[in-house]
């Protein structure tokens, strides 16, 4: 939704503003080992592919170009060393609308989808994919058994870290990082001990206050912003945030 992020004189002084009185600053640099597992959040057509859907980009935006490339760089560093990757990729039934939102990554649309940079994963044995139609990965994972398939993959895998990146910043990343922190600190995700989010790996949509003022309901979304707002919220609900990812 939106296209590339841009603002006023004004506008970018309340953003510099808003970084100088809550200021997001980076943990120590991530060190990837066979005990990290990647997360990826979204990374679908309809999210991040220009003219994909009611919430892609309408034009090319170099916030999700830049995440869509850092997450297809992880994947495939974790796939070639054997390592676990979890993808959530949102999926909904026409019958079953997700207010406040409009239709969107409907099953049959090709927006439910990874992008064509990750379209290989769909085969990739590494890889546990899990279609979700909330906000929320942790609690999509649940099956009606009261099992998780994402606590199950956890545990399979003896993940002490996970690793997350995708779309969007503060909202699909946020909730599955905030439930997954809260599940942690109960026991349920064990030997979960670090939420990480790559700050470079992750993004959201762009929509001006001149463009929701003519859209009903609609309330503006300044990406440059919200994807700060995204990583202070998640960094206050116990998240690491890195801004580089080294090696082992």
């Amino acid at each position: 939704m939106g296209s590339e992020g841009t603002y006023d004189d004004a506008g970018a002084a309340a953003i510099d503003l808003l970084r100088t009185a809550a200021p997001v600053r980076p943990d120590a640099d991530h060190l990837l080992t066979n005990r990290t597992g990647l997360v990826l959040v979204d990374v679908v057509n309809g999210f991040c592919t220009v003219g994909a859907g009611n919430l892609a980009p309408f034009t090319p935006n170099k916030q999700i170009e830049k995440m869509v490339e850092e997450a297809a760089r992880l994947a495939k560093l974790f796939c070639d060393r054997n390592w676990p990757v979890f993808a959530f990729l949102d999926t909904h039934y026409p019958d079953k609308p997700e207010p406040p939102f409009p239709p969107h990554c409907i099953i049959g649309s090709g927006e439910e989808n990874f992008v064509p940079a990750l379209e290989w994963l769909e085969n990739d044995p590494n890889v546990t994919i899990r279609r979700k139609d909330c906000i929320d990965g942790y609690l999509a994972s649940f099956e009606k058994d009261g099992s998780n398939v994402f606590g199950d993959w956890i545990a399979k895998f003896q993940i002490q870290t996970v690793l997350v990146v995708g779309i969007c910043t503060d909202y699909c990343v946020l909730d599955f990082a905030s439930s997954t922190l809260a599940a942690r600190n109960i026991g349920r995700v064990p030997p979960l001990q670090d939420v990480v989010i790559y700050s470079e790996g992750c993004a959201t949509f762009d929509l001006p206050v001149e463009v929701a003022m003519n859209i009903k309901g609609a309330l503006a979304h300044p990406q440059d912003l919200m994807h700060h707002m995204g990583l202070y919220m998640a960094k206050s609900r116990g998240a690491k945030i890195v801004d580089r990812i080294i090696l082992e």
